[in-house]
């Protein structure tokens, strides 16, 4: 007796999508793996990456209606390919991309970082020679130096010019808002800003080149 799979053309086409939705998502998930295992190329890799994720969009596109959820087609038929299914449901790119991506967005942060520290540091000290030293006048500014140094993930937190900022910072917090700094605590707080600064500059990767 004969057995048919199919009952029309409609069907058929439906079942050879399943069967290479399913291809897709084993050859991702076999992808993912090599990549892990360092056994094929990056180049290699978002090369074949990008064709599977574009197959894949194209044709769960076309299967939207029919599946809804290719979670719950996985789980269907078994496949457990999580690798697979965060590559082409969650993320949507190649690991190579995601990475370059994430350096790209790291650099610009610390720059931005970098630059908001450089710009306090010179308030700070250009607030001092125009005899801004009054305790409301100079907290805020060591304070917002503060905050940008200890955003600066690649200072140690025993860097000299946090721990100096602390310290005045701590200094300030016990003297009232009225109160202003006197001849020698200026230009003992200007040499530690310049100090700090100094320093600061020549812990910048590439520093000096």
């Amino acid at each position: 007796m004969e057995v048919k799979l199919c009952n029309d053309k409609r069907e058929r086409e439906m079942y050879e999508n399943f069967a290479e939705l399913y291809a897709i998502i084993r050859a991702t998930e076999k992808l993912e793996k090599a990549y892990i295992r360092d056994t094929i190329s990056p180049s290699d890799y978002e090369t074949n990456c990008q064709k599977l994720i574009a197959h894949f969009k194209t044709l769960s596109s076309t299967l939207k209606d029919t599946i809804p959820s290719i979670e719950r087609f996985a789980d269907t038929y078994k496949m457990d390919c999580p690798a697979a299914i965060n590559r082409l449901v969650v993320s949507g790119v190649p690991a190579t991309v995601e990475h370059r991506a994430a350096a790209a967005v790291s650099s610009t942060t610390s720059a931005a970082i970098v630059a908001e520290c450089v710009q306090n540091f010179i308030t700070a000290m250009d607030s001092l020679k125009l005899n801004m030293v009054a305790v409301d006048q100079v907290h805020p500014l060591l304070s917002d130096l503060s905050t940008s140094l200890n955003k600066l993930t690649i200072l140690p937190p025993d860097f000299e010019g946090k721990m100096k900022m602390k310290e005045w910072i701590s200094r300030l917090s016990k003297m009232g808002a009225a109160d202003e700094l006197t001849e020698q605590q200026s230009r003992q707080l200007h040499f530690d800003l310049e100090s700090s600064y100094n320093s600061f500059m020549a812990a910048l990767p590439n520093a000096g080149t």
